[in-house]
């Protein structure tokens, strides 16, 4: 088989009713498997009365989504490999391009398509928008989306372009090249991961691409929401260790992220999110734990 679309799954029975069936009618000359990370809910039901022709791959617990998705890799031979979140809604040929595309650059590793938002179709979504890139400070942000200002798609991005990650709501990429660098962190459990395997197959001299030709339709904060405590937990505590192991003489950069960080606990003070001004510091203090391993 040459491409494998994988898409990692947790308590997610309605999103797989919802989004599922697009992937099914839409994907042509890949199989289409389904990673369940210990659900307890009936995921693996709907799976076998509703979608008979998808293949399983059963974990035994929740690994968060770079275990999750490590494990279940691990298990396919395929030349590629798409990474789908569970609420991405496919087009009509969204992967016949991005297949054509890796085939022709071998210099390529991985490839993302324009990705709309799902509930505002007009607009970009904020996981990866037309491609990712990151600030001289290492934020990342994308083409069509800086912070949380989201442009409207008018066509102003409907050109190919290197970029410096690509997004994990849906990405493919050469699975030897996943493989050979290290897939992505366990440590980070979830969020930025994608962002860090890129920066590491950036290093390996692998280039990386957003290729419009192709378009879904991203829900987003389907695992959590944009305002939740352990979302911005994770945010801060993973973009400074994705920092600390793939730049070079990174001190200067990591002790104005320092202060950058204490300033953004203050203003989620100012905005009465406590959870949030908690996790910030909660983060920086795990990152001086869990940097010692790299």
């Amino acid at each position: 088989m040459q491409c494998s679309v994988i898409i990692l799954n947790w308590n997610g029975a309605e999103m797989l009713k919802r989004y599922l069936p697009s992937v099914v009618a839409h994907t042509k000359g890949a199989e289409i498997i389904v990673a369940d990370n210990g659900s307890t809910d009936n995921s693996l039901e709907v799976l076998a009365k509703e979608f008979p022709g998808v293949q399983t791959i059963v974990l035994d617990k929740n690994y968060g989504f770079a275990e999750g998705y490590n494990r279940a890799i691990a298990q396919v031979e395929s030349e590629y490999v798409v990474l789908l979140n569970s609420d991405v809604e496919v087009t009509d040929g969204w992967l016949e391009p991005v297949l054509a595309y890796l085939d022709a650059h071998s210099d390529v590793a991985a490839v993302q398509p324009k990705v709309r938002s799902w509930l505002r179709r007009t607009h970009f979504e904020h996981a990866g928008a037309a491609g990712g890139y990151l600030s001289k400070l290492y934020f990342p942000y994308c083409r069509g989306r800086v912070l949380w200002h989201v442009e409207e798609d008018k066509g102003q991005y409907d050109t190919e372009a290197e970029v410096d990650w690509t997004s994990g709501a849906c990405m493919c990429v050469r699975t030897k090249v996943y493989k050979e660098c290290g897939g992505l962190d366990a440590a980070f459990f979830a969020h930025m991961e994608e962002i860090d395997l890129c920066w590491r197959m950036r290093n390996a001299g692998w280039r990386l691409v957003c290729l419009p030709q192709s378009v879904v339709y991203h829900l987003g904060g389907g695992a959590l929401s944009y305002e939740s405590p352990r979302k911005t937990y994770l945010n801060h505590r993973n973009n400074l260790l994705m920092i600390y192991k793939n730049k070079q003489h990174a001190c200067g950069v990591l002790f104005v992220r320092g202060i950058l960080d204490y300033a953004a606990a203050c203003f989620y003070l100012l905005q009465g999110r406590w959870g949030a001004f908690k996790a910030v510091f909660h983060a920086r203090k795990d990152y001086r734990k869990m940097r010692k391993a790299y």
